[in-house]
Parts: C-alpha cells; sequence; structure tokens
C-alpha cells in the first residue's frame, strides 16, 4: 500500500488521472440534462421517454455509489478505476448510436454505473495516498465536483451546440476517460486482488440499498410528470423505497463488513459534515439553474449567451478551492469561521437575488454570483476538513459510500424540490395575478381581443414566473440559516492534518 512516505510524481498523475474522470462524469450528465429537449429532437423521442433515460442513469449512479468504495478495496483501487474510466468512455460512445429505446435505456443504465463508480474513489484515493501536509488539497480537488464541475454544463452546451451535433454530448467524455485510463494505469499501485472477501460481502444490505436508492430515485425523477400524490406508482415507489432505507439502516448497523458504518455517526465532526453535505446540495444547484432559467425563459437566452454566466461562476473556482485549503490548512485559522463567512455570503446573494425583475438580464447576476463563486469554496472545503478529520484512512471505503451516496441522493431530492417549487410558485401567481386583473377590471378580460388576450395571458406567464424565480432565491434564505446554525453548534474545531506521530 502507498503511503505518505513514498508520494510520488507518478502517484500524483494516478490521482489526476481520478480527479478528472470525476469532474468528466459529473460536467457530462449535467450538460445532457441542459440539451435534453434538443436531444429529444434529434433522436424523435417524446418528453416522457426522455424523462426515463435520465431517471435511469440518476438510478444507476446513486445505486452504485453504494457500492464503489467496497468494490474498489476488493477489485483494487487501481484495476477497478481504470475499468470505471473505460466503461464510461464505451458507453458514453454507445449511447447516441442505439438504434432502439430499450437499447438506449439499458446503455443508459450501463453509463450511470460507471459515473457513479468513479466519484467515491477521488475521497478514498485522497485519504489513502495523499501525504499529511498536502491531504487537505486532495479534499479541495474532491470539492471541485461540487463547485466547478456543475457550472460547467452550460458553457460545454453551447460549444455542441454551435457545433450542431448533439452527438458530442455524450462523445465528449471519451477523450477524458481514456487519458484518465491511462494516468490511473501509470500512477496508481496496483494491490492484491481479494476476491475471497466476496464471501464476507454484505449482500443483503446491498440489496436493500440498491434497492432503496433506485427506488427514491425513480420516484422523485418521475414526480412530477406523474403528478405525485395523485399517482399511486409514485406512492408506492417512495413508501417503498424509504422502507428499504430504514430497513438497510438498520440492518447495517450489527453487519461486521457494512456499506454503510453507522457508527462514524457518533463522531460530531463527521455527522456534521454529511449534513451539511447534504442540505448543501439545495444551496449549489439552484444558484446556476435560476440565473440559467430566468434567461432563458423570460430574456431568451440561448446556451452560447449563457456561456459567460456560467464561466464566471465556474473557471474561479479553479483558483479560490486551494486558496481556501491553503487558508484553513493553518493552525490559526478555525474553519467553523470560514465557513459561517461563506454562508453569510450565500445569504448575501439570495437577498439580492430575490430583488428580480423583468428587466433584469445577465449583467445583473454579477455581483450576486461573485457572493456564490466566492461562498461556495469556503463551505465546501472546510466542511469536508470537519468531515474527514475524523476518519481514518483505513475508514475511507465506509466514508466515501456514505458520503456518496447521501450526496447522490439529496442532488435528485434538491433538483426535483426545485422544479416542484417552480411549478407551483408559478401556478400560485399565474392564478393570483389573473385574479387582480378581473377584480380591478371588472373581467375586462373578456373584452378583449384574441390577440389582445393572448398577449395578457403571456404577460401573466411571465411576470409569474420572474416571481418564482425571486421566491426561489428567498427559499434559499432559511436553508442557509440551519446550516449557518449547525456550524455555531459545532463545539470542537477541526484542525488542518498534522504529521504522523513516531
Amino acid at each position: 500500500m502507498a503511503t505518505a512516505q513514498n508520494f510520488t510524481f507518478r502517484l500524483a498523475l494516478g490521482l489526476v488521472g481520478i480527479l478528472l474522470a470525476s469532474l468528466m462524469s459529473g460536467v457530462g450528465e449535467r450538460v445532457t440534462q441542459t440539451v435534453l429537449n434538443d436531444m429529444l429532437g434529434h433522436w424523435g423521442l417524446g418528453h416522457d421517454e426522455g424523462s426515463w433515460l435520465t431517471t435511469a442513469y440518476s438510478a444507476a449512479e446513486a445505486s452504485m455509489m453504494l457500492l464503489a468504495g467496497w468494490l474498489a478495496v476488493v477489485l483494487s483501487l487501481r484495476r477497478f478505476a481504470i475499468g470505471a474510466c473505460l466503461a464510461l468512455g464505451l458507453f458514453s460512445l454507445l449511447v447516441p448510436l442505439a438504434d432502439s429505446y430499450p437499447l438506449m435505456i439499458g446503455l443508459r443504465i450501463a453509463q450511470g454505473l460507471a459515473a457513479g463508480s468513479i466519484l467515491p474513489l477521488l475521497m478514498m484515493a485522497a485519504l489513502r495516498f495523499l501525504p499529511w501536509h498536502s491531504k487537505l488539497y486532495g479534499l479541495a480537488a474532491y470539492a471541485l465536483t461540487a463547485t466547478f464541475g456543475p457550472y460547467m454544463s452550460v458553457p460545454l452546451a453551447a460549444l455542441w451546440g454551435s457545433l450542431g451535433d448533439w452527438d458530442l454530448v455524450f462523445w465528449e467524455s471519451i477523450p477524458v476517460s481514456l487519458l484518465s485510463a491511462a494516468l490511473v494505469s501509470f500512477g496508481i499501485p496496483q494491490d492484491p486482488v481479494r476476491l475471497e472477501r466476496f464471501r464476507q460481502f454484505d449482500w443483503f444490505g446491498s440489496l436493500l440499498g440498491v434497492g432503496a436508492m433506485s427506488l427514491l430515485v425513480v420516484g422523485m425523477t418521475q414526480g412530477e410528470r406523474l403528478g405525485w400524490g395523485n399517482s399511486r406508482l409514485i406512492w408506492v415507489l417512495m413508501v417503498t423505497g424509504v422502507a428499504l432505507f430504514i430497513a438497510f439502516l438498520a440492518h447495517e448497523w450489527s453487519h461486521p463488513m457494512p456499506l454503510y458504518k453507522l457508527q462514524l455517526l457518533g463522531r460530531r465532526n463527521f455527522a456534521f459534515g454529511i449534513l451539511t453535505l447534504c442540505l448543501f446540495m439545495f444551496l449549489v444547484l439552484p444558484a446556476g439553474a435560476i440565473p440559467a432559467g430566468y434567461l432563458t425563459s423570460i430574456q431568451g437566452y440561448r446556451p452560447l449567451e449563457l456561456f459567460p454566466v456560467s464561466l464566471t461562476m465556474a473557471l474561479p473556482q479553479l483558483a479560490l478551492v486551494p486558496l481556501t485549503a491553503t487558508l484553513i490548512n493553518r493552525k490559526t485559522v478555525d474553519s467553523r469561521y470560514v465557513m459561517a463567512i461563506g454562508f453569510l455570503l450565500i445569504i448575501g446573494s439570495c437577498l439580492l437575488g430575490s430583488q428580480l425583475t423583468s428587466e433584469w438580464n445577465r449583467d445583473n447576476f454579477t455581483v450576486l454570483q461573485l457572493l456564490q463563486t466566492l461562498g461556495q469554496p469556503f463551505i465546501v472545503v472546510p466542511l469536508l476538513l470537519n468531515a474527514t478529520a475524523v476518519v481514518d484512512a483505513t475508514e475511507g471505503p465506509f466514508a466515501t459510500g456514505m458520503v456518496n451516496s447521501l450526496r447522490a441522493l439529496f442532488t435528485v431530492i434538491a433538483t426535483t424540490l426545485y422544479g416542484h417549487f417552480m411549478v407551483e410558485r408559478q401556478a400560485l401567481h399565474g392564478t393570483r395575478l389573473t385574479e387582480s386583473i378581473g377584480a380591478h377590471g371588472n373581467d375586462a378580460t373578456g373584452l378583449l381581443a384574441p390577440s389582445q388576450l393572448a398577449n395578457l395571458q403571456a404577460r401573466i406567464a411571465e411576470q409569474a414566473a420572474v416571481m418564482s424565480y425571486a421566491d426561489a432565491y428567498l427559499a434559499l434564505i432559511p436553508i442557509a440559516l440551519l446550516l449557518l446554525l449547525l456550524v455555531a453548534c459545532l463545539p470542537h474545531r477541526a484542525y488542518p492534518p498534522q504529521p504522523p506521530s513516531n
């Protein structure tokens, strides 16, 4: 096993390979979701069919994150990472070439399994291989998957759209996957393959966990389309998924080789890190979705015109994340105060965003995006420090399984709830505006010509959407305040990694 004493440039290249694959797996899927409607037209598929392409991928990805850490130990980190990178490249190549819808669904599941295999390896490798004085920078690299990756989807979507070939949305992953596999093969040391550990594998727990993740993701992603509580299928999926997840947690508590080592939650800093990361997904996803959604639906921006908006949030992360790691890597800096500053910056950004009007253009988002860009690394890097400071390298597979699978699940939950919130608020504001016009105009809408009525309805829909985007910013403030309160309740600061005692 590689240790801090024999960390080399060759090993560093192997870790870079895992980082590139992790970033690409997240960015690639977000690009797919950004231009999904265009791709559906390209393939001749309807909205309902397209929604299952996203559902299949997300369910497979979240489920695989539950198992990836354990499989990497059994099959060896090096071999498992190489296989995952090559599989991601292969299935990314094949998806747009599928000649039938069932085959495309199957390939999307395979692609999701490959992507879900990669991200947990980044944290696992950072905890294991990096020397103590660089460990925090490895965690900062993991933080980039949350702060950098989500904002690169729009620029890449604009690029492929300008070229007019939607197959490139999938094929963009291929060169990065091949490069990553080559770097991992060159740099990561080969551990013994321990197939005998399959006899100790938590088969029943994996069935419960994978079943719970899959059912919850399917229920969440299909809930809006099928009408939530009005659909028996959604009820069955959600209730069964929650029941299986509770059974999974109960089973994992006493299993000698668990997928979730729940005893880690007894360490307050780790529990804080898990909870904060899950709730943070409710802040980071709308931060990019609200400006993009507003500028697209209200101002009619195309992806190419959104290019500067996304890049101004994505590119600074490449510098801010390692700078934040450098800041909190000092004993004199308490990471709790850095996190608190980050949440205050997010709250300030949301307060500015709540003033949104139909006159805004992309320049009006500059200040609030600057606050978001500064605030996010101030949150993610310190929370990863707090979570992992109480985790040994030998516990890395258990920690990464919990962190990444729950992060994947809450990413789906946050995305779904944001979409449902926007639908409900637009409907509410649309109804109120219509009723207000009727109350003040004695239902003058009945006297309007058809063209005038259509124009009025369009204006009502536009204003309802604008008010909903402003409401979305306001809705983020209580979440940020709750997280700020959690930071205040954290009794012990986490110190940066220290040299091992002799």
